[in-house]
């Protein structure tokens, strides 16, 4: 096992595969009663205004988060989004109170305490592992860029949340939520219905208020979709806006980690602390002169009035319900001030699904073989192809529901300068930017674009995988341009987010037009961990 001791391997394999096999609800009703509401739904700004009069310390709400954890998270219900916690979470909290008795308060996250996904490098006493049995033994040699950045704003890292192993990117057939390491993440609302995208673990977590917020990451839907099928904000950044330096790769012209929150405020807060310029990424240095100081600063309730939105009507028409939501949506930006434009459709939709495939091939092989090489040398495994054959050799722990085909067409791909790659990349910005949202808002005289994000999730089924149910992502994904979801209701329980999205670097506008339709509607409600739909 390469110094990796059997034993814990196969323990770990276990709790996966157990996770797994269990479909059935633990729970038949809501949240027990004996679990304190004190941090249920809290908002960063109670929090620290909490803090500030005394009411809470960081190292009371990092107790009263982990006694929430273990009773709804570990049992109960177990929706089991948590991957590993921080055993270090409470010393860290101790420090944070030193230092505000101390009179040092970092900022509006001093004292914090939130979650990260389980691709994102800590430099600490966690693992980093992407939900993979391969990279059980993994300790971060530094931490992610973005992690130092929450470190030094205050943020008290809870825990690492479990993912879709790989961040979705090993079968076409795979269970989002589901890993090797961790097993299947359950949706809060509806315990046999699946949390979407990648970043599930956070997704569930921030809405179960594990955490007062979450960051994920995104190649495309894998911030806003879990998000939107949680009742949470989320923002997916323009790609330079966060570093990607430390989080285990798919795609340089698409990754970027976003936060994940249950109010605008909240998310805009999260992304002040993880803006900036890293050397490690050159990307970032496209985001000089965009990044902003305090996102906060944009949130206006009457911040729709005037504005053009346009409405791209080819992502409707999937669930007649959603569709009811979107009308109702669109009556309230008209009632905010907004003039709608409807339909403003991209003219290329559709046309640039097989040159992503294509780049995201490419860009993976190159990205995670940079990353494997870097890594901690204890890990044995430092390329796709000793991925592709631990796979292999741990079929069962690995490979019980769904398979590698991702992995081996991406293996068989060439260097980043095959023509065939350029020339996908260069269709991909051209048509989801130049001539796609670019030209959508410039012909419809439109500020932003609205979409459903999603419609409600489907019931998870790891015999036959994910079976998506509309909504938008790809066109801000692959042009690496931001787009933001806010609930917008929910059909039979189950939440359904309403995507605004834009230009490269209008997250100020963005969060400005999200926050306004917020204030006015307030359509999210907290989860009640039910065994399935009421």
């Amino acid at each position: 096992m390469n110094d990796f001791d059997r034993r814990d391997f196969l323990r770990l394999a276990g709790l996966g595969a157990a996770a797994a096999l269990t479909l059935e609800a633990a729970a038949q009703t809501s949240a027990p009663a004996n679990v304190s509401a004190d941090v249920e739904e809290l908002t960063i700004s109670a929090m620290q205004e909490g803090m500030r009069s005394g009411r809470f310390t960081s190292r009371s709400l990092t107790e009263l988060y982990l006694a929430r954890i273990d009773a709804l998270d570990k049992h109960g219900p177990a929706v089991n989004s948590m991957i590993e916690m921080n055993p270090d979470a409470l010393q860290i909290a101790d420090t944070l109170d030193q230092e505000r008795k101390a009179g040092r308060v970092r900022g509006s996250m001093h004292g914090i305490p939130i979650v990260i996904k389980d691709n994102i490098d800590t430099a600490d006493r966690m693992h980093t592992t992407a939900g993979s049995l391969a990279l059980a033994e993994n300790i971060a040699l530094a931490d992610a860029h973005v992690v130092r950045r929450l470190r030094e704003a205050g943020a008290v890292i809870l825990g690492k949340t479990n993912l879709s192993e790989w961040a979705n990117f090993r079968s076409s057939h795979s269970t989002s939520g589901w890993s090797g390491r961790g097993g299947l993440t359950r949706n809060a609302y509806a315990l046999d219905r699946n949390a979407c995208g990648s970043s599930t673990g956070t997704g569930v977590a921030v809405s179960a208020s594990f955490a007062a917020a979450g960051v994920g990451t995104e190649t495309d839907g894998s911030v806003v979709c879990p998000s939107s099928s949680s009742g949470l904000v989320g923002l997916k950044p323009t790609v330079g806006l966060v570093s990607r330096s430390g989080i285990i790769p798919i795609s340089h012209s698409q990754d970027t980690a976003g936060p994940m929150a249950r109010t605008v405020t909240d998310a805009a807060i999260l992304l002040n602390a993880m803006t900036g310029l890293d050397s490690l990424d050159a990307a970032t240095l496209a985001s000089r002169g965009h990044v902003e100081a305090d996102y906060t600063k944009f949130l206006d309730a009457d911040g729709l009035r005037g504005a053009r939105i346009g409405v791209a009507r080819q992502y409707f028409g999937s669930s007649d319900r959603v569709d009811a939501l979107m009308k109702d949506a669109i009556d309230v930006l008209t009632k905010l001030g907004a003039t709608i434009v409807d339909p403003a459709n991209l003219e290329t939709h559709g046309k640039f699904d097989e040159s992503e495939f294509e780049v995201l091939l490419y860009e993976f092989k190159a990205d995670l073989n940079a990353y494997l090489a870097a890594m901690n040398p204890k890990v044995p495994y430092r390329t796709l192809a000793d991925l592709i054959k631990f796979n292999e050799d741990h079929r069962e722990q690995e490979m019980p529901w769904f398979g590698q085909e991702t992995f081996i067409a991406a293996q068989k791909k060439g260097p980043l300068t095959d023509e065939a790659y350029k020339k996908a990349l260069a269709k991909n910005h051209r048509l989801a930017g130049a001539e796609g949202i670019d030209a959508t808002l410039k012909k419809h005289k439109v500020d932003a674009l609205i979409a459903p994000t999603g419609g409600p999730v489907w019931t998870t089924d790891l015999v036959n995988g994910d079976h998506y149910t509309g909504g938008y992502s790809s066109a801000s994904a692959v042009a690496g341009y931001p787009h933001i979801t806010v609930p917008a209701g929910a059909v039979y329980g189950l939440p359904v987010g309403l995507s605004f999205f834009a230009g490269a670097w209008s997250e100020p506008l963005l969060l400005k037009y999200a926050f306004a339709y917020e204030q006015a509607t307030k359509l999210r409600k907290a989860p009640r961990f039910l065994p399935s739909v009421p």
